[in-house]
This record gives structure tokens, C-alpha cells and sequence, in this order.
């Protein structure tokens, strides 16, 4: 026998009450009366959670300001939820080109699903209790309550941002068909990568802005950067987070990947966070740079020659676009390094119509 709708309705206002009156210390935000308008009632009334309750419940609170109002004027008590006022709209990202599916795919999320996914055929969803647990997650830890990967009969606690991007962009059965394992491009023991998980192993990255550094050496250096440094909205203001943008795959700056555009200060905006545009214009780590991005051997794109995430097989995140970049006339591709202290090399490639057999700097 189901038990009656109405029973479980004031079930859950009846144990809200504690939460309401602040019988409880350090409550966690969606335990506070001034942020739950009507409490625990607030998210699990009429809400379906065997698919996660959906972003609709969320955007109840996280949406847009002026439907929340309205809300309040009907229903919501005197002073209660005042909080929720100051929250910025997490909803308008999500009406972006770019974005994760939160609203354009739903209902798909399982209570009971594991995740990295292990079934192939099981459709891709990002509900937003994929990346938040709402009893746990605090303005300091976004991603409190989560679980991370399972190793054997462990299953760990997210601590790092990665971690919950690995969730689903690592070793996912049912990654797309163009999407690689991040995790394996970030591992620290690759030849090169962006320092995600640990320091990078490249010592001297002379186009650095500080205060990025490739070692910390004050307290004020940054080291390692997260997911979320490339990954977010467009907007300075908006909410933290890969919720939506205006440039591809959600960045926080445009980053172009097309051939043969030439470069600037717009076209490279991600890159020119980091690394100071006049050195990789100046040539002073490789004396072609200038060349290939903005000269006559291209222009092209710096994902021609570097994997950003990070490369298995080479230093310096080189690694070749193969929609691009092919074998040289002798069938070779490949970059070889040709000193240790200083900026040598060889390519073994073809490359708009350039035979490279090799061509060294």
C-alpha cells in the first residue's frame, strides 16, 4: 500500500521544522532556514528523485530572480529564504551554445548509477546532482558528498575538482565518440601536461604570466591550475563553474581550433591567460612560433601541435592534430627533441603541404 501524498507532505514539513527554527549549528546551506524558504519541503515536495528530483527542483532557488520573487509573494513566508535573494541565475547559463545538458537531457539519471559509467549503451545526462550533493555542498566545497571512482571495494570521496570531471570525462564506457580519457592526458606521468593534477614537469615555460609559475617558490606563485581556470562561464560575474558559455566546449575564453585563422588576441583569448602573447609572438621558446600561427607556414591553430590537456608522447604538450598534420614523405611523424638546456629540435612531418624530413630549429 502506497502511503498518502499528503502524509508524506507534512512528514516533511514536520521534520523541516528543527531546520526552520535553527535548532541546528553550522548547517550546511539547504539546511538553513534563510536559504530554504519551506524547507526540506522546498526540494523533495512533488519532486520524483529515483532520476534525481531534475534541475527544475534546483532552479526553484538558482534560477531566475524574477520568477523566485513571484514565488515568494504566493507561497513562501515572511522572511523566510531571504538569502536566496542575493544567489546569482545559474539557470540563464544553461541558456548558452555551449553547456553541459542539464536541461536538454532529463530524466535520465539513475539513483542508484555508478559512476565512471560501465554500460556502454546508458545515455549521457549531467543532472545537477551529478556534480552537487544537495545535503552536503557548501559554498567552500561545491562537490561535497560526492563519490569518486571506486577502487575495488573502495569507494572514495571527491577532494579535488578533477576528480568529478573524471566522473564522466575519464573512463566512462559511453564517452562519445570524439571524447578522450582526461584522465589519462592529465597524468603526472605523461612527458608533459597542464599541471591539473601536479606540478608540471617543464622547468622552463618562459611565456608564464605570474604570477603563474612552473614550481612554487612564494606563497603568492600558482603552480597548478583546475579544470575550472579553462572551463566556466564567459562572464566574469556569473556563477562558478562549467555550467554554460559562449565559446566551445564551455570555456571561459574563446580558444580557436581552426586552420588556417589567423591569430589574435580574440582567437587565442584561453592561451593568452596564461602565457604572455608577446613571447610566443617574439619566438623565445620556439623560433618558429610566429610562423605557424601567424606567418606563412599556416596560420593554424596551437591544437595543431599541442594537446592542452596534456600529451603521452611528447615534452611541451606537443601533440600532432592528425586531421592535420601527417607522416612526411618518408612515412615519419614524430617530434624528437634535440637538447636539454636549450630550445632544439626536429619535426618528422607533412604539414600544408611543407615536407618536414626533418625540419629542425
Amino acid at each position: 500500500m502506497r502511503p498518502n501524498r499528503y502524509i508524506i507532505k507534512i512528514f516533511l514539513v514536520a521534520i523541516s521544522i528543527p531546520f526552520l527554527l535553527g535548532a541546528t549549528k553550522n548547517k550546511p546551506p539547504h539546511f538553513d532556514y534563510e536559504m530554504l524558504p519551506s524547507g526540506c519541503a522546498t526540494c523533495h515536495r512533488s519532486a520524483n528523485f529515483r532520476d534525481g528530483g531534475g534541475p527544475g527542483v534546483c532552479i526553484i532557488c538558482h534560477g531566475n530572480p524574477q520568477r523566485l520573487n513571484m514565488d515568494y509573494k504566493k507561497r513562501m513566508p515572511a522572511g523566510f529564504g531571504k538569502k536566496i535573494r542575493q544567489m546569482k541565475d545559474i539557470e540563464r547559463q544553461f541558456t548558452k551554445l555551449y553547456r553541459h545538458p542539464s536541461f536538454d537531457v532529463r530524466g535520465k539519471h539513475r539513483s542508484k548509477e555508478v559512476l565512471p559509467e560501465i554500460d556502454p549503451a546508458a545515455p549521457r545526462h549531467a543532472d545537477c546532482v551529478d556534480c552537487h550533493h544537495p545535503h552536503f555542498v557548501s559554498k567552500e566545497n561545491k562537490y561535497a558528498g560526492i563519490r569518486g571512482k571506486r577502487l575495488g571495494n573502495i569507494v572514495t570521496y571527491i577532494t579535488e575538482e578533477y576528480e568529478l570531471c573524471y566522473r564522466c570525462h575519464a573512463e566512462s564506457a559511453n564517452l562519445p565518440p570524439q571524447s578522450t580519457n582526461k584522465r589519462i592526458e592529465f597524468a603526472a606521468t605523461n612527458p608533459s601536461y597542464h599541471p591539473v593534477e601536479a606540478e608540471g614537469r617543464n622547468l622552463a615555460v618562459v611565456s608564464l604570466i605570474r604570477p603563474y609559475r612552473e614550481k612554487k617558490v612564494d606563497n603568492n606563485d600558482i603552480s597548478r591550475i583546475t579544470c575550472g581556470d579553462c572551463h566556466g562561464s564567459d562572464e566574469s560575474n556569473a556563477p562558478k563553474g562549467p555550467h554554460g558559455s559562449a565559446y566551445q566546449h564551455i570555456l571561459v575564453a574563446n580558444f580557436s581550433t581552426r586552420d588556417k585563422e589567423p591569430e589574435s588576441d580574440q582567437a587565442y583569448a584561453l592561451c593568452y591567460r596564461c602565457h604572455n602573447r608577446q613571447s610566443i609572438l617574439g619566438n623565445e621558446s620556439f623560433k618558429y612560433h610566429a610562423l605557424h600561427i601567424s606567418g606563412s607556414a599556416g596560420p593554424t591553430s596551437c591544437k595543431t601541435c599541442h594537446n592542452s590537456h596534456g600529451s603521452q608522447q611528447n615534452k611541451y604538450l606537443i601533440q600532432f592534430d592528425p586531421s592535420i598534420v601527417t607522416p612526411n614523405s618518408a612515412g615519419q611523424l614524430k617530434f624528437e627533441e634535440r637538447g636539454i638546456s636549450v630550445f632544439k629540435g626536429s619535426c618528422y612531418l607533412s604539414c600544408h603541404g611543407v615536407d618536414h624530413n626533418p625540419k629542425e630549429y
